[in-house]
């Protein structure tokens, strides 16, 4: 028998449980908790025992609304898609649309660091989720480029929106396993780095980019960086529209 490639697909997308399922549970609250336990204690760490727990009830009580712990993990990523923000209408500029859903997407690839690995794992076909590949692909269209060009644009954008969302994650995890802000972290990084024999000529070399980036903290550097990679993305697919051979 065929595996079933997604929780939205066939049977299972009810929203409920089966009949005489346990009392006081329903989907909406055990995927709240998963979301939450995901934030707290990582994916790694993440069980169908550890969530039970939380919950109070036992581990086959979770079992009557969801059949395995990927259905679960799935219904955690498209609640996780609903908490952005997305453009209305279509009045305002392409441009200023797209920044804000880059923006959003990083920012919550931010919050949630288990995301990323998801949303390569799943098929991404919750309704969030849906939604939010319908609120880019009516901005992208806006731009003007032919209907070949739109899938490429998309990609290019949001593809390094989630690398840079997935990395600067990555770092906030590392800040808080340290107990330091990522100002201290950061500064302490670079001094060892400096110190060392090994990465101390490479540190130099860099050293006037450095410190041309600006920016008075990491949460500075980074939002530039961002703001400028975007601009030459948008850029890109501006000079297309205007010289698309």
């Amino acid at each position: 028998m065929m595996a079933r490639a997604s929780v939205w697909l066939g049977e299972k997308a009810r929203k409920g449980g089966r009949s005489g399922q346990p009392s006081g549970l329903d989907r909406a609250r055990i995927t709240s908790v998963t979301v939450r336990l995901l934030d707290s204690d990582g994916l790694d760490k993440f069980s169908m025992r550890r969530l039970a727990a939380d919950l109070n009830v036992t581990a086959m009580s979770v079992y009557w609304y969801v059949d395995t712990k990927d259905d679960l993990l799935e219904l955690a990523l498209d609640a996780a898609f609903g908490e952005l923000s997305l453009p209305e209408g279509s009045d305002e500029d392409w441009r200023v649309h797209l920044r804000a859903l880059a923006s959003e997407y990083r920012a919550l690839l931010v919050r949630h660091p288990w995301l990323s690995p998801l949303a390569g794992r799943y098929l991404n076909i919750g309704p969030h989720s849906l939604a939010f590949s319908r609120a880019v692909q009516q901005v992208v269209r806006r731009a003007g480029l032919p209907a070949h060009g739109v899938t490429g644009a998309i990609s290019a954008v949001f593809q390094f929106v989630y690398g840079f969302g997935t990395i600067e994650g990555h770092f906030a995890e590392r800040v808080t396993t340290a107990g330091m802000t990522p100002d201290e972290y950061f500064s302490t990084a670079m001094t060892a780095v400096t110190e060392s024999p090994a990465t101390a000529a490479i540190i130099e070399e860099s050293a006037d980019l450095m410190a041309a980036r600006g920016g008075d903290t990491v949460a500075d550097m980074l939002d530039r960086d961002f703001a400028f990679a975007l601009d030459l993305l948008i850029a890109g697919i501006e000079a297309k529209v205007s010289r698309p051979a």
